[in-house]
């Protein structure tokens, strides 16, 4: 038999402002459901196509509306959550005195390749449940975008692949596209 104790997001707030994790400051960590768990070190594929979104998001994001956010947490308190997702557009906001919120958020992305089924599953049921309108897995292993929107009752609605040779906009920003092939760096050496 096993037991696993829960966390809310003030108690591990406290935990980090007691530096419990700070014998440990090249593991990257996250908490789902009050469960605090290591984040999957990135290869260099991932860290490759975060470059890339960086660059896309820095880019072409209004700069007076949205915050680029790399590797950033995300606060989700009412679901005892503080994911970390790859890379965020959030609202303009002060965020030194707190995390920010899903009502922040106006597009979450992840690089998926070993994590893909846990970004499909209980990531996406996590952020659905959380309210995020606009969720992006940039499936690896496919070479495709999945994009997830509509949530409702803790799951998305709507899912759609966008394949090599399209484009997919955020839902915040309709006119800013961003190209499959740019994001899979293909013709790039």
């Amino acid at each position: 038999m096993s037991t696993s104790i829960r966390f809310t997001v003030a108690e591990f707030d406290q935990m980090i402002e007691k530096g419990i994790f700070a014998d440990r400051p090249d593991q990257r960590l996250e908490m789902i459901h009050g469960d605090i768990r290591k984040v999957t070190p990135p290869n260099p594929p991932h860290e490759d196509t975060i470059d890339l979104l960086t660059y896309w998001s820095v880019d072409n994001a209004p700069r007076d509306e949205v915050r680029v956010r790399i590797q950033n947490s995300l606060g989700i308190p009412a679901l005892d959550s503080v994911p970390e997702p790859d890379v965020a557009w959030m609202r303009i906001r002060n965020y030194r005195k707190r995390r920010p919120l899903p009502r922040d958020v106006l597009l979450l992305i992840e690089v998926a390749e070993s994590s893909l089924a846990f970004d499909r599953g209980e990531k996406a049921d996590l952020y659905a449940s959380a309210g995020i309108k606009d969720y992006w897995i940039i499936n690896l292993p496919d070479l495709c975008i999945e994009v997830y929107r509509e949530p409702r009752r803790g799951k998305y609605r709507a899912c759609e692949s966008h394949q090599l040779g399209q484009s997919v906009s955020p839902l915040a920003y309709p006119s800013i596209a961003l190209d499959v092939n740019y994001v899979f760096a293909l013709g790039n050496q």
